[in-house]
């Protein structure tokens, strides 16, 4: 399908009829355009009357679902959506609505005792946004009377915080041109069409389930199904009772899904693809995906600074790279050196980008801005290259890179050799202090069984395939390797945690 021009969230809601939007799959509750329009515009009023102005933040603390996508389209057209993990405990309320300088919050009817008491000690007032059974989305207690003008392409209509491993988190506004220009991209990627239905199960604090899972669909006519959580039990019981035609996950979720199937699911009849993004991925396990699955499965990259979506491998016929992220989608990619050149074909660098969707820069960080905006381009922090046929290719974030004696090496080159072996489930390689080579390498390795290999089986793999000098001198057998809420791994945090406490 063509899509209309789109400059605001605004011309997300063109829609105006019958046809199904929004999908409860817990509640049977179903939402039409017309109604998730009229809903979305009252609460946009409704946030007017209590004194919220273009430039004000509106902070949010609703797990997902059908209030916190009307939250978020009510918010960002009122004034500027601030949402914020509802699992966050007080100090992190505390901190993250001071320095969004929130001027409301809204939460659930129930709970979100931590999030109530931050807003309390700060003198922000708070509102419950309530749904009634047959999906009535409405804040409680709300004056009346103000009237909106809508938003301009170039009004703020999103601030997120980057999920940082150092400092305290950059605040980044995306104005409603990013996003919209962002979910245009992503539903020309995946030809996104009325017919199609998707199931989001990302997290609606983040671009990932925002703008791909949600709002790309959106603006291309089709519904979309939200769940309260992601629960690979009910999983396929789901996908098969709302004929859902595609979901976007992080590699945690498709390996837990992996896990619990071995050959294709019959409810999966409908799925044109499955998608992945937030976290790198395996060669091994897109393979996996495809075998078990029996539909292409496309890794993308994308970052809360470019509102999401940057590359992505294609839909079939056209050829999709295990191991890569695929083309720029809508956006221009290069290769850069520390110097700001450009850099030829198959040449590592950082990876730079330019697009209607990147934003303008951190809020009110200069610093930041400066080291991150060159000459019109957005240094990401990503080390990558790309390939003779435009393919980006990542190897790592700059700052996880391990320098050992002189020698660059980068943790997810290793980690995609441990995890060719049968018995890993999951890997995190990271660098730690050496007294005279700088640094050492070490890995935190997931077993599918508690005693499926050995730690010197494991580092005899390990030199098999890789050089010496990149050959982990330490492996780890850990249960579990943490991740963000949004599925992303901290090396330096799995570092700290193993090497300061078991040394």
């Amino acid at each position: 399908m063509t899509l209309n021009p789109v400059q605001t969230l605004v011309d997300v809601l063109h829609f105006a009829d019958s046809r199904t939007a929004i999908i409860v799959p817990e509640l049977g509750i179903s939402l039409t355009y017309d109604s998730l329009r009229q809903q979305t515009l009252a609460m946009a009023e409704a946030l007017a009357s209590a004194g919220i102005r273009r430039s004000d933040r509106v902070a949010m603390a609703l797990p997902n679902g059908l209030p916190a996508i009307i939250s978020f389209l009510a918010a960002s057209i009122a004034g500027t959506a601030a949402p914020l993990n509802p699992a966050y405990p007080y100090e992190e309320f505390l901190f993250f609505l001071k320095d969004t300088n929130a001027r409301m919050l809204l939460c659930p009817p129930a709970g979100g005792e931590s999030a109530r008491s931050a807003a309390a000690d700060l003198h922000i007032p708070v509102f419950s946004v309530e749904m009634a059974a047959s999906g009535a989305v409405h804040l409680r207690d709300a004056p009346t009377g103000a009237s909106i003008t809508e938003p301009t392409a170039d009004d703020i209509a999103l601030l997120l915080h980057t999920s940082g491993s150092t400092g305290h988190p950059k605040r980044v506004p995306l104005r409603h041109f990013n996003l919209a220009t962002s979910s245009a991209n992503i539903a020309s990627t995946y030809a996104l069409s009325e017919e199609d239905v998707s199931l989001c199960i990302m997290p609606l604090f983040h671009v990932h389930g925002l703008i791909a899972s949600v709002m790309a669909t959106l603006l291309s006519g089709g519904a979309v199904v939200v769940p309260s959580k992601f629960n690979a039990l009910s999983f396929w019981r789901t996908v098969k009772e709302h004929r859902v035609t595609w979901y976007s996950g992080v590699p945690t979720m498709h390996q837990l899904l992996l896990a619990r199937t071995h050959h294709k699911p019959p409810e999966a009849a409908r799925l044109r693809f499955i998608r992945s993004c937030s976290a790198p991925l395996s060669p091994e396990l897109v393979h996996k995906v495809e075998d078990v699955f029996g539909v292409p499965f496309v890794e993308a990259y994308g970052m809360t600074e470019a509102a999401h979506q940057m590359t992505s491998n294609p839909l079939p016929p056209r050829l999709r790279k295990p191991g890569s992220v695929g083309i720029g989608a809508g956006i221009r990619i290069s290769i850069m050196d520390k110097q700001g050149n450009h850099l030829a074909t198959n040449q590592r660098g950082e990876v730079v980008i330019q697009g209607a969707s990147v934003f303008r820069g951190y809020e009110n960080d200069p610093e930041a801005n400066a080291r991150s905006l060159f000459n019109g381009w957005f240094r990401t922090g990503d080390q990558g290259l790309l390939d003779e046929d435009g393919y980006l290719h990542l190897t790592g974030r700059l700052k996880d890179i391990i320098i050992r004696g002189g020698e660059n090496i980068a943790p997810h080159e290793v980690d995609h050799v441990l995890l060719k072996h049968a018995a890993v489930a999951a890997a995190v390689t990271f660098g730690f202090a050496h007294p005279t080579l700088g640094e050492e390498v070490a890995a935190a390795v997931v077993l599918h069984e508690p005693h499926g290999a050995s730690e010197s089986a494991l580092l005899k793999h390990c030199r098999k395939w890789l050089a010496e000098y990149q050959c982990p001198k330490k492996i780890y057998l850990v249960k579990s390797i943490p991740t963000t809420a949004t599925g992303k791994i901290r090396r330096r945090v799995v570092a700290e945690a193993l090497v300061d406490r078991q040394g």
